[in-house]
């Protein structure tokens, strides 16, 4: 009888912490797998019993960290990471023990955009990507992390979205973003450190739609969405995707974004131009990390006029939107734009070629954050135009080792005169300057570089990066 209950005790002994489930509960951003910003103070949060004392120890300092639900069961702290590595442990407890496997420490990244940040390696139904089936053979590597925030739409902020972190297979990259996961391979590559890669994104979408409802009241936008509205298109209804699916991923520790989006507001440059600032100081805000690193593609040249439009207007050209995205340079601090006029395809408004993207972004990265010296990564850019008799000279930044042509005849320049009508130019090519004439302009007043919707960009630095569309005017 007493070495039965012995037995009885032990097996209750042993058998209780299994039986006993802790009550901490957290969002999927905290799973095995995740990658933390390496030395960073990075915020954790989750949810709990109102008035529990919850303590987080991580196993590269084992030091606990301890905080106190509020009254709605909602908790936050902060822990310390190191320089990167791992693989780590993280526990959470509340008195009952739970337990994150396999955390490493690296390079985080959020990606975000709209379908040409969201299209999958394995590409869209009847589109492909170049190359894709080849690369995610290659995918596996315990360095690279991933996590997707999947499609949603509402219009009070969520919490939580279904997902988790995963090692980089071929199984999950066949369905990560391309842009994203080229971004990201590089960055391990040159690096060695491990990358983790946040995405979040939505095809189709506009600006407005990953945007909070009073930084657009304060750009005077009106048409905001109310409860009791039919939504019909929640990727271009103001507010709902940065309620849905952005506002659950605010505040996890990232070094910097990078950005694929502005095809969807290419009828509206001058509006966009102001949506674009908004957003980028107002995340920056939000995340509260000061001007993180913000890179962004520029839109790749399409054939737009073959969407029907309610009516015809110049600036249905998407040039003007490309050119929003060249200034928007000299404006926001601590920006870069990889530049695509040498990547587009006339009736593809996804580009197949999603590394050149992916690479360039990680370009900005790897030599603006990671002061990586030795190589170019921005594009040579228009500086100033010297007026001179008939002909007008155009200057470039960023061109160290100057400008080209690669032996093919410059044939996207024009040139106008005070009657602002555009004549195809007589472009000669310079070290770092273009010289352009045209016999119809006797007095140029003006020039563009590869302005039309859907055009193949000519010219480039030595390095092979495109110069991007450009206007002197502002006509």
């Amino acid at each position: 009888m007493i070495l039965k209950r012995l037995i009885f005790y032990t097996l209750i002994f042993v058998l209780l912490p299994s039986l006993v489930k802790s009550e901490v509960k957290l969002p999927a951003l905290f799973s095995d797998h995740m990658i933390l910003q390496q030395q960073s103070n990075v915020a954790i949060w989750g949810w709990a019993k109102k008035g529990s004392a919850i303590t987080v120890t991580a196993s590269w300092n084992k030091k606990a960290v301890t905080t106190k639900t509020d009254a709605a069961g909602k908790w936050r702290l902060y822990i310390t990471t190191p320089k990167a590595g791992g693989p780590y442990k993280i526990t959470l407890s509340d008195g009952v023990p739970l337990l994150l496997e396999d955390v490493l420490i690296g390079e985080v990244w959020l990606c975000s955009g709209q379908s040409n940040m969201e299209v999958p390696m394995k590409g869209f139904m009847g589109q492909p990507i170049l190359g894709a089936n080849e690369a995610i053979l290659h995918a596996q590597n315990k360095n690279i992390r991933v996590i997707t925030v999947p499609r949603a739409a509402s219009l009070d902020p969520l919490e939580n979205f279904k997902g988790q972190w995963e090692q980089a297979s071929p199984a999950s990259i066949a369905e990560f973003s391309a842009t994203a996961y080229y971004f990201g391979t590089l960055l391990n590559e040159i690096l060695d450190v491990p990358v983790g890669l946040l995405h979040v994104s939505y095809s189709g979408s506009n600006i407005e739609a990953w945007m909070d409802a009073s930084w657009l009241r304060d750009l005077g936008v009106k048409d905001l969405p109310a409860k009791g509205d039919s939504i019909h298109t929640p990727n271009r209804t103001p507010t709902l995707l940065y309620n849905s699916m952005l506002h659950p991923v605010i505040g996890y520790g990232i070094k910097g974004c990078i950005w694929y989006q502005g095809e969807s507001n290419y009828t509206d440059p001058d509006l966009y131009e102001k949506l674009f600032e908004k957003m980028i100081k107002e995340w920056r805000v939000q995340w509260g990390l000061g001007d993180f690193p913000f890179y962004y593609a520029q839109i790749a040249p399409f054939n737009y006029a073959q969407f029907p439009q309610k009516e015809v207007k110049e600036k249905y050209n998407s040039a003007y939107l490309r050119d929003v995205q060249r200034k928007a340079m000299k404006t926001i601090p601590n920006c870069g734009m990889a530049v695509l006029m040498d990547t587009g395809e006339k009736d593809n408004i996804h580009p197949r070629d999603k590394k050149t993207a992916g690479h360039r972004l990680a370009y900005w990265a790897l030599g603006k954050t990671y002061d990586i010296q030795g190589f170019s990564y921005a594009s040579p850019s228009y500086d100033r135009m010297t007026i001179k008799d008939s002909t007008i000279i155009i200057s470039f930044d960023n061109a160290p080792n100057g400008i080209t042509s690669f032996g093919e005849t410059l044939t996207s320049f024009e040139i106008a005169g005070k009657d602002k009508k555009f004549y195809p130019a007589i472009a000669i090519l310079g070290r770092k300057s273009v010289t352009v004439s045209s016999p119809q302009v006797k007095e140029p007043v003006a020039v563009r570089y590869a302005f039309k919707d859907f055009v193949k960009g000519d010219l480039f630095g030595t390095s092979g990066l495109p110069v991007s569309s450009f206007r002197t005017d502002d006509w």
